[in-house]
């Protein structure tokens, strides 16, 4: 099968498109023909190594996974013996752990759900990580309908699902992008936009009960100057280009501790891949409450365009490789 591979950590100058073996799967794994695959951040930092100490879980000196890419849609082409869920011929969505830059990946069970009837594999390809952890974010800062809820990053992968959730659970969202991305903002439900080449978040005091910061560039203090007293800040990310050891992460990791000064409480969000939230997300999907944004799309030869591309801003909404 075509797949696009590296032997090494490095910027995208170190993928290539090669022919590998199809990957078998085990007793409770599911071998998907992938059709698309979302591209985001964290297809970076496996292809850099960066930080350093996610090496720790993928491969110290070099990448124990070849293929590149998390995202995937597709349709079901075998399944294990001991997988109950699925069969051959079902379109699906969910995570990969074999790399999902390919013809064929592999995935337990429990990773993947049945694809929303009205979403193309593109769509469904742009949602999985992104949007779970968008509903994990929603869930761990406890949104509640009345609320006013800002969300930093609102035109990205995470930050686009975000505003669209915040919405459904009956808050008043802000968001926070930049000049050309205003009306898609408002597009997908925000009452209020902060163009941050123009304004900072805190421009009118401490006016947010919840800060859902999913960007990881601000300073603490800048996000606890914009909250109220009893406000919560969710922290997604962490600004994974900075630093080369933990890339922003700490701010995630001093959470707990940061809560336990002041009123103000502050919650790191890490994303858990479970087929349950994907299909929580379903019927908001099927009935038009939640819309997955693409930016663009790139063919599986040009996945590595499609990174470099990434890395260079911040798309707007999710960037997406057909294979």
């Amino acid at each position: 099968m075509k797949a696009i591979a590296r032997d090494r950590y490095g910027p995208a100058d170190v993928l290539d498109l090669r022919d590998i073996d199809t990957p078998s799967i085990g007793e409770d794994e599911v071998l998907v023909k992938v059709r698309a695959a979302g591209v985001d951040p964290g297809v970076w930092i496996l292809m850099t190594g960066r930080p350093m100490a996610v090496r720790l879980a993928v491969g110290l000196r070099r990448p124990k996974v070849a293929v590149l890419g998390r995202d995937v849609a597709g349709v079901v082409a075998a399944v294990g013996a001991g997988v109950t869920r699925l069969r051959p011929g079902d379109e699906v969505f969910g995570t990969c752990g074999s790399g999902s830059f390919a013809e064929y990946a592999t995935a337990r069970q429990h990773r993947l759900a049945p694809k929303p009837a009205n979403l193309t594999f593109v769509q469904a390809a742009a949602t999985p990580i992104s949007a779970v952890t968008a509903l994990q974010s929603v869930r761990d800062a406890r949104v509640q309908p009345g609320q006013r809820v800002l969300v930093t990053g609102a035109a990205g992968g995470v930050g686009s699902f975000a505003v669209q959730l915040v919405k459904v659970y009956g808050a008043r969202v802000t968001g926070v992008c930049s000049t050309s991305k205003i009306e898609l903002v408002r597009s997908i439900g925000a009452e209020d936009v902060i163009d941050y080449t123009q304004h900072e978040i805190d421009r009118g005091g401490a006016q947010y009960d919840i800060i859902i910061d999913t960007a990881g560039n601000r300073p603490l203090s800048l996000l606890r100057r914009a909250l109220t007293p009893r406000g919560t800040i969710a922290l997604v990310g962490g600004g994974h280009a900075k630093g080369w050891l933990l890339g922003g992460f700490q701010r995630q990791m001093a959470a707990p501790l940061l809560s336990l000064f002041g009123g103000q409480r502050v919650c790191g969000v890490t994303a858990r891949e479970r087929y349950e939230d994907l299909e929580e997300l379903t019927p908001l999907i099927e009935s038009g409450s939640v819309t997955p944004v693409i930016d663009r799309t790139y063919a599986l030869a040009d996945a590595p365009d499609a990174i470099r591309y990434l890395a260079q801003g911040h798309p707007a909404g999710k960037v997406v490789v057909t294979v």
